[in-house]
C-alpha cells in the first residue's frame, strides 16, 4: 500500500483538528498541506514502527510548531488580570493535549508522544486547559436538533459546562427565529433536521445576521470532510461523548471574543 493510501483514511480527521486548534479553517488546512507537502518532498517522514495515524499527527505538530503563524496565546495582558489576559495564558500545547485525548480520542501516552512531552505533562495540561476554558467562557447557547432525546443530552451538557441555553429549535425556520431573537454566543447544529429541513442552510441564515461560532454535530462527518467543499470549522461525530462536546465547546469560544462578550 502507498504512503497515499495509507494516510487518506486520516486525513479528514486531521483537518478537523487542526482548525479547532487554530481556530481557522484556512489556517488549519494550510498547516495540514504543509506538513504533507514536507512529507512528500522528503524534509520530514514517518517514524517506523509507529501506527500512520499516530505518526501524521506527530508530523503535523513538528511542522505547525516550528512556523511562526500559529496562535500566540502568550502574547497581551499579563495572567490573571482579566479573563482575557488568563485565556492567554493558556499555552496551545495544553489545548492541542486536551483536543487529542477529548476529540480525537488518543491515549494519554499517544497525545504524549505527539506533542513530544511525558504522559504525566499532558495529563497535567489537559486538566489545565480545559479548567482554565470552562471558567472564561460561559456563553448563551442555541441547540439545533430534531431529536428530543440527543436536544436533552446537548442541554443538559453545556449547561453543567455552565453555559446557559437559551433555546431549542427543531426546523430551520424556527432556529433562524430564535437565533434573531435570543442572540446567542454558540450554536450546536444537527446537519439533518428530517422534515424540518437543513441544519447547514439554518446556520447559514443565523451567520449572515451576525458573527457566531458554529459546531455542527451529525452522525455522517465523513460526509462533510471531503476536502472538496468548504467544511465546518468544528464539528462533532455521532454518537458523541461528553468530554468531546466539552472540548469543542470550548475551543470554538476560545477564538470568538464576540461569543463570550454574547454571555
Amino acid at each position: 500500500m502507498s504512503m497515499s493510501q495509507t494516510l487518506a483514511p486520516h486525513l479528514p480527521y486531521l483537518r478537523r483538528y487542526a482548525r479547532a486548534l487554530t481556530g481557522s479553517q484556512v489556517s488549519g488546512d494550510a498547516h495540514v498541506r504543509a506538513a504533507l507537502a514536507a512529507l512528500l518532498e522528503g524534509g520530514h517522514s514517518l517514524m517506523e514502527g509507529v501506527p500512520p495515524r499516530v505518526g501524521l499527527y506527530r508530523l503535523f505538530h513538528a511542522i505547525w510548531q516550528s512556523g511562526a503563524e500559529h496562535y500566540d496565546e502568550t502574547a497581551g495582558a499579563p495572567a490573571g488580570k482579566s479573563p482575557e489576559g488568563r485565556l492567554r495564558s493558556l499555552s496551545a500545547t495544553k489545548r492541542a493535549a486536551l483536543l487529542l485525548t477529548a476529540v480525537e480520542a488518543f491515549s494519554l501516552e499517544e497525545a504524549a508522544f505527539i506533542v513530544d512531552e511525558s504522559p504525566e505533562d499532558v495529563e497535567r495540561a489537559i486538566l489545565d486547559a480545559q479548567k482554565t476554558i470552562d471558567s472564561q467562557l460561559a456563553s448563551k447557547v442555541l441547540i439545533i436538533e430534531d431529536e428530543p432525546i440527543i436536544a436533552l443530552d446537548l442541554e443538559n451538557l453545556v449547561t453543567e459546562l455552565g453555559h446557559k441555553v437559551v433555546a431549542i429549535a427543531a426546523t430551520k425556520d424556527d432556529a433562524v427565529a430564535k437565533a434573531r431573537s435570543e442572540r446567542p454566543g454558540l450554536v450546536l447544529a444537527d446537519i439533518n433536521l428530517g422534515e424540518g429541513g437543513s441544519g447547514i442552510d439554518a446556520v447559514s441564515e443565523i451567520l449572515a445576521s451576525f458573527d457566531i461560532p458554529v459546531i455542527f454535530i451529525t452522525a455522517y462527518p465523513e460526509k462533510l470532510l471531503t476536502g472538496e467543499r468548504p467544511e465546518p470549522t468544528y464539528l462533532i461525530a455521532k454518537p458523541f461523548l461528553p468530554e468531546t462536546v466539552q472540548a469543542t465547546v470550548g475551543q470554538a469560544l476560545f477564538f470568538h471574543p464576540v461569543a463570550k462578550e454574547a454571555a
